[in-house]
């Protein structure tokens, strides 16, 4: 048993250096100098935190309480077939795809590796791509991943991202466990940790929130409306948005509140994870984790050079293995491994292994492996693999 103490209307507490600017609760700071896991105080009426000497927090009132680490699985989806990003990806999952020196899903499985709060981590795949992140995490030295299969081939099998959760969480016996579920395709600016503290402090389901800008990109996510982090309404894809905060790819649950189950058998919509998010918050409290920065929705041609360019900021990487001469390279450019580019002016594009560009012109453009292009001016093209294009082909 661990004396802890209880603290109300405790001040957020300004972060010094990189983070500078940025405030989180005394709750939050207090854990960071802990062992990871979470001090589950008896009662709370307020927020909670444990005693390490810091003045002027207010009332406080001695209490006792276990210690145990918490953990929590996670869940990374990367199920799709990503039609939209054809013919880059009818042979490989987007997940995969490279964004500077990394990977999309590397990213997330990255941060997952280093919190201790997370034991397990289902990377959520289909039969068609099991093969590629099983090569793939094997590459990458990750401990934490495994595979968790559905059995399809093709998006016209697809159980829905719902109906996999379900299926899932039944086939890796995990009902009694908090889960934290996260799209593979998001390339995010918050650290997953933050978002987890978060989640530890309301208890009760959680979502990210990020406030998109626009009304019209607000049409293709669930909308929600917050009272404080409250989540209050929430609708999924509406047709005339009246505001643009969405929610993206990224939920905790508690254990209680894994209820895939319960929401298929009421006959709902198995697919997008917002539907059930909408038939949830009728159901019980659910909180939001606002962020600011950056969020990536990587599912067409755009918001993947997009991803990108947030990626290099500016910059060009060109691979020691490639061959560039007489080339002007712009911002924002990637030429991988074994690639060729010759006389050729190349401006937010990704020349991909293995590639040739020759006497050619090359602006937000996707050359996809073994690609041949020459003598051509190209813009917002996808150059499928081992294609061979030129002037009067």
């Amino acid at each position: 048993m661990l004396d802890v103490v209880e603290y109300c209307r405790c001040p957020d507490i300004e972060l010094p250096g990189e983070r500078a600017g940025r405030k989180r609760s005394f709750a939050q700071t207090v854990r960071d100098s802990l062992p990871r896991g979470p001090t589950r105080l008896a009662h709370s009426e307020c927020w909670r935190g444990v005693y390490i000497g810091v003045a002027d927090c207010g009332m406080k009132r001695d209490i006792h309480t276990e210690s145990d680490d918490y953990i929590m699985k996670a869940v990374v989806l990367a199920g799709g077939y990503a039609t939209r990003l054809w013919p880059v990806t009818r042979h490989r999952p987007k997940m995969l795809l490279p964004v500077g020196e990394t990977t999309v899903i590397d990213t997330i499985l990255s941060q997952l590796e280093a919190d201790d709060r997370i034991d397990d981590v289902y990377v959520s795949t289909n039969e068609r791509f099991a093969a590629d992140f099983r090569d793939h995490v094997a590459d990458t030295g990750f401990e934490k991943p495994r595979l968790s299969i559905e059995d399809t081939t093709d998006e016209d099998e697809k159980f829905g991202v719902v109906g996999a959760l379900a299926q899932l969480v039944e086939r890796e016996g995990i009902a009694d466990e908090d889960l934290l579920v996260i799209a593979g395709d998001n390339l995010i600016s918050f650290d997953v940790a933050d978002f987890i503290d978060f989640f530890e402090d309301c208890e009760s389901p959680t979502l990210a929130a990020y406030d998109v800008g626009s009304r019209e990109k607000a049409k293709s996510y669930g909308l929600i409306d917050i009272d404080g982090d409250r989540v209050v309404d929430f609708q999924e894809k509406p047709s005339d948005p009246p505001s643009t905060l969405v929610s993206i790819a990224c939920y905790a649950f508690p254990a209680e509140s894994v209820r895939f189950e319960e929401y298929l058998a009421g006959g709902n919509n198995p697919d997008e994870p917002g539907w059930f998010i909408q038939w949830l918050v009728d159901q019980e409290a659910v909180n939001a984790f606002t962020f600011d920065g950056a969020w990536f929705d990587i599912g067409t041609p755009q918001s993947y050079l997009e991803a990108v360019a947030w990626a290099l900021d500016g910059a060009t990487v060109v691979a020691d293995s490639a061959a560039v001469e007489g080339t002007d390279l712009g911002e924002n450019v990637h030429v991988m491994a074994d690639a060729t580019v010759c006389n050729a002016d190349l401006d937010r594009s990704l020349v991909f292994p293995g590639a040739t560009v020759e006497d050619s012109t090359v602006r937000e453009s996707i050359i996809d492996s073994e690609a041949t292009v020459r003598d051509l001016d190209l813009s917002g093209a996808l150059i499928g693999s081992h294609s061979r294009i030129s002037n009067g082909e």
